[in-house]
């Protein structure tokens, strides 16, 4: 689940009656959204400032815009991956910083250690969620980032480098957010004019805020192994092979990947998982 950052995120949860609950700060404020129903009628409640943004955004976070219909499977893989998720849309939050931060976050380290670093600044720093949202938060404001004490980043596992950009980006807060109205290619480029937002953290970004479709992942550790493993069987690619094989959906890349990783089994590992680095490698 893409917009979710690990199983401990304070801002998602999904509740055992299988209502899904986000809490976000939009451009009118923090605010929660719960939806609830089937596929076929799903119905929003919203608390806080940024309840009525979160209402009129719902269509766009469920895919509404998306046009999965534009997609045409060229691989026996993936023509069977599209058959097993049909109605595979792609959200768009709308919400640029609240997809970048957690993506810096993500540079360079393993999901368990960006997930842990997000719970614990967003549970120290973060504010309570509107409405009766028990025990989740909404994120800081970029006043609330820029705020965060060097010895926080270093507890939660955040090194020098990340920490920076994550304040180099807040510092220009409106120009960042103010992105998401532009197309995912113009968003992309001027993301990566900010010192440390490289081509893999602006796909990671624009995949959530902008829905897009063609934003494919480069410089990642794994992607390119199981997208190559899928489509040719070699357990070992690179980016250059990820986009060869990638090239026939051109346009729709993210969503080819999408699709890939969702229905095909990545290649057998022949090493133990990368293990987490320990705090005191990020002072």
């Amino acid at each position: 689940m893409p917009l979710r950052r690990g199983g401990g995120d304070p801002a998602f949860r999904i509740t055992p009656d299988g209502a899904v609950w986000r809490a976000s700060r939009t451009p009118a404020g923090p605010g929660t959204l719960r939806i609830t129903g089937s596929p076929a009628a799903l119905v929003g409640h919203a608390w806080g400032p940024g309840a009525q943004w979160l209402l009129d955004a719902m269509p766009a976070l469920l895919g509404a815009y998306d046009d999965p219909a534009a997609f045409v499977p060229r691989h026996k893989a993936v023509y069977a991956a599209h058959r097993r998720n049909p109605g595979l849309r792609l959200a768009r939050t709308g919400l640029v910083l609240e997809a970048l931060i957690p993506s810096i976050l993500e540079q360079k380290v393993t999901t368990t250690e960006a997930y842990r670093a997000w719970k614990l600044l967003i549970l120290q720093h973060g504010e309570p969620a509107p409405g009766p949202a028990e025990r989740m938060r909404v994120m800081p404001d970029a006043r609330g980032w820029a705020r965060v004490p060097s010895w926080d980043w270093h507890c939660a596992g955040v090194d020098d480098k990340r920490a920076s950009t994550v304040m180099r980006a807040v510092r220009l807060g409106p120009r960042i957010e103010s992105l998401a109205a532009l197309d995912p290619a113009e968003a992309a480029r001027r993301l990566q004019t900010v010192p440390g937002i490289g081509p893999w953290t602006a796909a990671e970004t624009l995949q959530r805020s902008h829905g897009a479709p063609d934003a494919v992942t480069v410089g990642d550790l794994h992607l390119p192994h199981h997208i190559g493993y899928a489509l040719t069987g070699a357990r070992r690619s690179d980016d250059e092979t990820m986009l060869r094989l990638l090239e026939p959906y051109s346009g729709q890349r993210h969503r080819a990947t999408r699709l890939i990783c969702l229905a095909t089994p990545a290649p057998p590992r022949r090493a133990p998982r990368l293990a987490p680095n320990p705090p005191s490698r990020h002072a």
